[in-house]
């Protein structure tokens, strides 16, 4: 019987062995915002954002979002939950004005929400929102007609075309689980 050993830490820092259950892992996946540029009205004038991870086949997408005031995202419906974590500003959802989201606030949404986010045009500073996104959102124009989908899979291509348009260079991420056939005889 022949046992393969996947590369990474056997033990814990103290040195005792992990669980069984452990996912063997050579190094952390960890990136840091300040090394990701900011791409620019990538969503509407004013709407920007720095990917952090961009899961296409699980459906999932972390990004952090910069607003400018009066800055806003159109009508949409989210397939998933969502979190988001205001780190600064202001805004809220034009059908719930009255619940502004300010800095320190934590939003949950479960799937199925509808809202439009503004960011009020009073706004002194940008408004930066952590966002955890599960699924989609379906984005509707002004008169309720279907204009788009927004999923990890669009924001993975706005990011490519927008940093090669704004000279961003490479802009690193972490990803998805990057799917594959494996153990198959070749065709």
């Amino acid at each position: 019987m022949t046992t393969s050993i996947v590369p990474g830490p056997a033990t814990t820092g103290s040195g005792a062995p992990l669980p069984l259950v452990a996912l063997p892992q050579g190094e952390l996946l960890t990136v840091n915002e300040k090394d990701i540029p900011l791409v620019r009205d990538a969503l509407g004038p004013g709407v920007h954002f720095k990917p952090l991870r961009l899961d296409i086949e699980n459906g999932e997408w972390v990004v952090l979002a910069t607003f400018a005031p009066g800055a806003r995202i159109p009508l949409h419906y989210h397939t998933g939950v969502v979190d988001s974590w205001t780190i600064s500003g202001s805004w809220y959802y034009d059908e719930y004005r009255d619940q502004p989201q300010t800095a320190g606030s934590y939003l949950f949404e479960p799937g199925s929400s509808v809202h439009t986010l503004v960011c009020p045009d009073t706004n002194t500073e940008d408004t930066v929102v952590l966002f955890r996104i599960s699924g989609a959102n379906v984005n509707f124009n002004e008169d309720g007609t279907f204009h788009s989908i927004l999923d990890a899979a669009l924001v993975s291509h706005l990011t490519r075309t927008l940093s090669a348009e704004q000279n961003l260079g490479s802009v690193e991420y972490i990803g998805g689980g990057a799917a594959q056939v494996t153990g198959s005889a070749p065709r």
